[in-house]
């Protein structure tokens, strides 16, 4: 890992702590929910984490499956949907090397999900099955950020306030910091995130700390990616209402159809 000396688990490998923080982040819900709404056919949620997305299309009537490699994140999910009366298809497995009976009307990686494949072979990998587990016509979807000088060219080795919100049970104060530092050549950002659970009197009572890194995409690399995935016909999006990539603070969202 970059810039770390010290082994920290993943945010994935503890799916209380990770629900804490990102169970009902709005982030691309309406995209991913509304693609699952509209789908003629079966789904597959890629990286389905504890069931953000899998979950509400689950109760809306989809007919959605979820893959992810980590069992603390399938575990956190399955114990929701007990609580909901649901019983989800679940298969654990790497996203870059994964092999199920049915094909689906959509394929989606929600939430830069993408972007932990940390090589061209995986990421070419991840592209290819997905497109092969698609029925004809069949869409992926997923998003990623554009690494923009804004996220990449930030201080290395600096802790930062990334947001502060109530912890869900108690309500007092939860901080998230991260620390990051890149590899710019790599294309490789490494992050050491910092859950501090505050008391009454204000005094941190927990600190949660974990260390992730990712791979980031330009958008002509993109491009390639996708073909080389043998995607013909493809459009990459600069937000969810689908407006063009023309910024380097936008967002990228793809979407690719098999022919």
């Amino acid at each position: 890992m970059i810039g770390s000396s010290e082994k920290l688990p993943t945010p994935f490998d503890d799916g209380e702590v990770y629900d804490l923080i990102l169970k009902d982040i709005p982030y691309g819900f309406d995209f991913y929910t509304g693609l699952a709404k509209e789908a003629r056919g079966p789904v597959l949620d890629v990286c389905c984490g504890t069931g953000r997305i899998l979950l509400p299309c689950l109760q809306a009537g989809v007919d959605i499956e979820g893959l992810d490699l980590f069992a603390p994140m399938l575990d956190m999910l399955r114990q929701k949907a007990r609580e909901l009366g649901l019983s989800p298809r679940l298969h654990q497995s790497d996203m870059s090397d994964f092999d199920l009976p049915r094909h689906f009307a959509l394929v989606m990686i929600p939430f830069n999900a993408v972007g932990h494949n940390m090589t061209q072979e995986a990421q070419i990998r991840c592209l290819s099955l997905c497109r092969q587990h698609l029925l004809p016509g069949g869409l992926l979807a997923f998003d990623t950020f554009f690494p923009s000088l804004a996220i990449i060219g930030t201080p290395q080795n600096t802790r930062v306030l990334e947001g502060e919100m109530p912890h869900p049970s108690t309500g007092l104060p939860m901080r998230m910091y991260d620390t990051r530092n890149f590899d710019r050549v790599a294309q490789v950002q490494h992050s050491i995130n910092e859950l501090e659970l505050l008391g009454a009197d204000g005094r941190v009572q927990q600190i949660h700390r974990s260390e992730i890194s990712l791979r980031y995409i330009y958008k002509n690399e993109m491009e390639l990616l996708l073909r080389a995935a043998g995607f013909a016909r493809f459009a990459i999006h600069g937000d969810f209402d689908r407006r063009p990539l023309t910024r380097e603070d936008d967002a990228m969202i793809v979407e690719a159809w098999k022919d």
